[in-house]
């Protein structure tokens, strides 16, 4: 099949293109140059006065598995309202903060994004989040492999055996199909399960002797030694406290040079403010990210209204269950890490949600390079996925920011730096931190840009003086060159590709492994890894 878009207004950063009017052309799901294409036979598009863009790539969400199906039945009250029923070509659903996985991938198309990488699934749990991940329709996507907590990895580290550690790690990444390294809380969701935490980069694992600081290092170091085409993905310690952004701080200089990104950071930028309210440490932590250029981040911005928070963050977890009262479910994974799912509703009118909601803006407007800071909302954890188009237009138009800004309770405003920010994102620069940036952050080559050889991953959009407007309901997205959606409805429903990554290492583990597993697991070696039997069929990017 061909396809040409022409005569669009381009927003392509990688390739240079900053509105410039220009052709789109793609054969057989790639772009391709005009010469390579028969223009007797293409099909075309029609774009004059349209922007077009990359197929959006989200680099942290929580869309499929264990946590995310929990969540889903944690509260059915949820998808009320929001029901989709089935018609000739397109599967029934039920939305809210948690959607079911096919209108998951509708809903993604009708936003123009077309790759999604799901942000954690622990080992034992991965075949499960793949199962979920297969089912999830118009989506490229992988998952990060957590690992902060694992026993195995704490036993080397301690063992001062980081070539073991080296090995394991790339064994389980092709064990589970992962795609990256995944930290939650390194260390306090261990010291979880005796009913405590970690507080400082420094403070002792229980049972191990290793601490957050050793587990950080030496996973960062293993990701950088494998060449993982992505850094180690980090959830750091305290998140949610008001030490958070002094010692995200110390996390970003204990990476030492390392390649790392850290996701949702407005969750771990707030420091010690009057009373039991938060203030905003964004000046602090952007200043941090800016000087440290092997740091990408993700913001978590959050958005006003229903949430569902899920994280294998099990302490924060029960904290906010017990803070706000709301239902919750905890769960420990067996050698591995834990977790948690507790409902929760932001209002402007609550001070320490308006503190979160303002740092989350000050740091995309403090972090100098959108090419390391991405736009995300920790779906579903601060807003659902949904609310893109709303943080794009707070970006973009300053008057409005400020409207929300004076909507925000008294104690919260309070000596904020956000009114004194007058910085407006471009499109060229939303196009950097919702596709270029991402893509090239995770090293997916074919991903977030236009030029010859990248997938027809497209979004054509009408632009309009309302942002928000403008980013819900795109013209057209194309899939791999095929149309799936149209004026901001879903049309088609295809399968999208799985990346995972298959590092090398030394097979002599595996036979250490089999002991360990009769030892620690409930399941056997052979019947924990996905390399045999499951017929997951995954697109494997190289190492290197």
């Amino acid at each position: 099949m061909m396809l040409g878009i022409l005569g669009g207004r381009v927003y392509d950063p990688r390739n240079g293109k900053d509105g410039e009017i220009g052709d789109i052309w793609v054969k057989d799901g790639r772009v391709v140059a005009p010469d390579d294409v028969d223009r007797a036979t293409a099909q075309t598009v029609d774009a004059s006065g349209l922007v077009v863009m990359p197929g959006g790539v989200d680099i942290h969400a929580h869309i499929a598995g264990g946590e995310v199906n929990s969540g889903r039945k944690l509260q059915p009250e949820d998808h009320r309202g929001h029901e989709r029923a089935r018609s000739e070509d397109l599967r029934a659903g039920a939305g809210g903060t948690v959607p079911s996985t096919h209108l998951t991938g509708y809903l993604y198309s009708e936003l123009g994004y077309t790759t999604v990488m799901q942000a954690s699934a622990a080992p034992l749990a991965a075949r499960h989040a793949h199962e979920e991940l297969e089912d999830v329709p118009n989506l490229d996507k992988s998952t990060y492999t957590v690992m902060g907590n694992n026993h195995f990895i704490m036993q080397c580290i301690a063992d001062k055996q980081p070539e073991k550690a080296r090995d394991y790690v790339a064994w389980l990444l092709g064990a589970t199909k992962g795609y990256a390294i995944k930290v939650v809380n390194p260390g306090g969701v261990e010291n979880w399960k005796w009913g405590k935490n970690v507080a400082e980069l420094d403070d002792e694992v229980i049972g191990y002797g290793v601490t957050p600081r050793q587990i950080v290092q030496t996973l960062a170091s293993i990701a950088d030694d494998l060449g993982l085409p992505h850094g180690v993905h980090i959830h750091g310690i305290n998140l949610g406290r008001h030490t958070s952004g002094r010692t995200t701080v110390e996390m970003i200089e204990a990476l030492d040079g390392h390649r790392a990104h850290l996701c949702h950071l407005q969750f771990l930028s707030y420091g010690a403010g009057r009373g039991h309210v938060h203030k905003s440490e964004a000046a602090a932590v952007a200043a941090a990210v800016n000087a440290h250029p092997g740091v990408t981040v993700d913001i978590g911005q959050l958005i006003f209204g229903n949430a569902t928070t899920m994280t294998c963050d099990g302490p924060l977890q029960h904290v906010l269950h017990q803070t706000t009262g709301h239902r919750w479910i905890n769960s420990d994974v067996e050698s591995e890490t834990g977790g948690g799912v507790v409902p929760i509703t932001y209002k402007a009118g609550n001070p320490i949600n308006g503190t979160m909601w303002l740092t989350g803006m000050e740091l995309f407007l403090l972090i100098n390079d959108p090419w390391r800071v991405f736009l995300s909302t920790d779906h579903p954890n601060a807003g659902p996925f949904t609310s893109y188009p709303q943080v794009i237009k707070l970006l973009m138009d300053r008057d409005y920011r400020q409207e929300v800004f004076e909507s925000l309770h008294a104690r919260a405003r309070r000596g904020a730096l956000l009114p004194e920010l007058d910085r407006e994102y471009s499109l060229g620069e939303i196009a950097i931190i919702s596709r270029a940036g991402p893509a090239r952050a995770l090293g997916l080559e074919h991903k977030g840009h236009l030029g010859v050889g990248a997938d027809g991953d497209i979004a054509v959009y009408e632009e309009c003086a309302d942002k928000e407007a403008m980013f819900a309901r795109p013209r057209y997205v194309y899939k791999g060159g095929g149309l799936v959606a149209r004026d901001g409805a879903v049309v088609a429903d295809i399968t999208g590709r799985t990346f995972s990554v298959e590092p090398e290492y030394d097979k002599g583990l595996e036979a250490e492994l089999r002991d360990y597993f009769k030892e620690a697991y409930t399941v056997s070696y052979d019947n924990f890894s996905m390399l045999a039997g499951h017929g997951l069929d995954t697109e494997i990017v190289a190492c290197g």
